[in-house]
């Protein structure tokens, strides 16, 4: 009798063993899905627990590409100290520092563990216009930047007054051919519309509305006189479809 027990107890191990099984297989499926929604979760909730963490705190601001606003005046407008933690939101940081009048964009990166980098796309300056106070620096918009010129040395031509129509030309010029606009040093408005432009290697005579392509026509010009070895008094650019380069 004892042998037909002990048999019969043989016999049904496996299928006892088989419940733990499974349901062991099943806790380790549901501690996997916990795991996983951490995991996918956690943009969520890690910044919110290290934002608690003193090793986060700011320590160091850097500045990147103001070459014109003064770093004092990029960290009055960013208010931040080291009470701030590198994982606060980074967007009002960035916002803060765009309310500059020279500021046209900024952009704020954390760097671990606690230094907040700051890189900031200036206005740029296109002409200085004389004043009674000395040089005002105006952009592209015909609006006048905080920029003291004394201060920080401006690359940029004269204009002997706030035209809107020639700031945007020497807009364009920078952008699209910064090469001629380097060297345009005094720009002088004429007869209502026409201008003269100083260049390095003579004056330029055009109109407001001559367009940006027309300009690009200079330097095949002066470097076919150049081979030529001719020298040039004036170019001009205000009659349609030509260009007139004025000999001695």
């Amino acid at each position: 009798m004892s042998a037909d027990v002990t048999e019969s107890t043989v016999e049904s191990s496996p299928s006892a063993r088989a419940k733990p099984s499974r349901r062991f297989r099943g806790v380790k499926l549901a501690f996997s899905g916990i795991a996983l929604l951490l995991v996918v979760a956690s943009p969520l909730w890690a910044p919110l627990l290290m934002r608690r963490m003193a090793f986060f705190h700011v320590k160091r601001v850097e500045i990147v590409g103001a070459r014109y606003v003064p770093p004092a005046e990029v960290l009055a407008r960013l208010r931040v100290d080291t009470t701030v933690s590198v994982w606060d939101p980074l967007a009002p940081l960035a916002a803060r520092v765009e309310t500059h009048p020279e500021v046209k964009s900024a952009k704020v990166e954390r760097k671990l563990p606690g230094t907040l980098v700051v890189e900031v796309v200036e206005r740029a300056p296109v002409a200085l216009v004389p004043s009674v106070n000395g040089f005002r620096v105006f952009d592209e918009r015909g609006v006048v930047l905080p920029v003291d010129p004394t201060h920080a040395p401006v690359d940029a031509p004269v204009l002997d007054r706030p035209d809107p129509t020639v700031l945007k030309l020497l807009g364009g010029l920078r952008r699209e051919l910064p090469s001629l606009y380097d060297r345009i040093s005094v720009v002088r408005v004429s007869g209502g519309d026409e201008l003269l432009l100083d260049l390095k290697t003579g004056p330029v005579r055009a109109m407001k509305n001559t367009p940006l392509d027309r300009f690009a026509d200079i330097d095949p010009v002066e470097n076919d006189l150049a081979k030529r070895h001719l020298r040039v008094l004036e170019i001009d650019l205000r009659y349609r479809d030509q260009v007139i380069a004025r000999l001695p």
